[in-house]
């Protein structure tokens, strides 16, 4: 059923771009709006359940508009589990995180980009040699080190081992390789700037797009990362909200409306860091991509 529609759809388009004026312009705008409704398509569904009891949210055809079940939800929601505390939790993790992140990898980058220091080529192959490392591989003795550092059942674990990470390194070094004159560094220190004035006054304000961009894709994992928390979060008054939604899974039953709500309010604040920072998202994701 669906398969013939598709072709349908298809020849249309095909139709349109020969034979209607500027067809190529509509087809192209058609296309991009349907993937803008495929990709959008599943958080309007996840809001539209946070309003549904479970038996709407299973029904046979699948309900599309807002349903009235919404402060139940969020009442069966508060009383399952502790939402704002782990609420709480993620923002600690995730807000200190990506900060520590922004400075220690933008220093790291501005580094690799503009000092000439001994073994510089050969440290910097090495950083991107440690990409190539399967996350996986470095669990166990990730933990390890963890447990011989006392901080099992810490913020302390998710925070500082991973804050200068190489992608990090990498992408500030490529951003100010490419958009940061070397003259303009020589400039300030004839001027009597320090170094530390330099970066901070003249190269980060530059860097806002990188910041922006780099800041978003970790904000986006360490907020939905659930592996390494499991294995290091041991007391329900730290758990993360990826453990919270966890909890609510039942072999009893489980309220999906009231699972759905909680996992609505773990999505807004992914959705709003990134409609305030989209601009200078795309910028970063662009700079460098055009040359004059």
């Amino acid at each position: 059923m669906i398969l013939p529609v598709i072709l349908l759809v298809i020849a249309a388009l095909v139709l349109i771009a020969k034979f209607v004026p500027k067809g190529k312009t509509i087809v192209l705008y058609a296309v991009l709006i349907m993937i803008a409704f495929i990709m959008i398509f599943p958080f309007y569904d996840m809001f539209v359940m946070s309003t549904r009891t479970t038996q709407e949210i299973f029904s046979f055809p699948p309900l599309l508009v807002f349903g009235q079940n919404l402060v139940e939800n969020f009442k069966n929601m508060t009383d399952q589990v502790d939402f704002w505390l782990a609420f709480r939790n993620s923002m600690i993790i995730t807000c200190s995180y990506v900060a520590l992140v922004l400075l220690f990898c933008s220093i790291g980058g501005y580094a690799f980009a503009f000092y000439n220091f001994p073994g510089r080529n050969v440290l910097f192959a090495i950083l991107l040699g440690t990409m190539m490392i399967p996350t996986t591989a470095g669990i166990i003795p990730w933990y390890i080190m963890m447990s011989k550092f006392h901080w099992v059942d810490t913020f302390r674990a998710l925070i500082i081992p991973n804050c200068a990470n190489a992608f990090g390194i990498y992408w500030m070094r490529q951003y100010c390789k490419n958009n940061i004159p070397t003259s303009l560094i020589e400039a300030a220190r004839i001027d009597g700037c320090s170094e530390w004035t330099i970066f901070f006054r003249i190269v980060a304000p530059i860097l806002a797009p990188a910041y922006a961009s780099l800041g978003i894709m970790n904000f986006v994992n360490v907020w939905n990362d659930f592996m390494q928390p499991m294995m290091i979060l041991k007391s329900p008054k730290l758990q993360t909200l990826p453990l919270m939604l966890r909890t609510m899974v039942s072999d009893r039953g489980t309220d999906y409306g009231a699972m759905m709500l909680a996992s609505t309010c773990a999505v807004l604040p992914l959705l709003i860091a990134f409609l305030c920072a989209s601009k200078y998202f795309m910028d970063g994701l662009t700079a460098g991509a055009v040359k004059e």
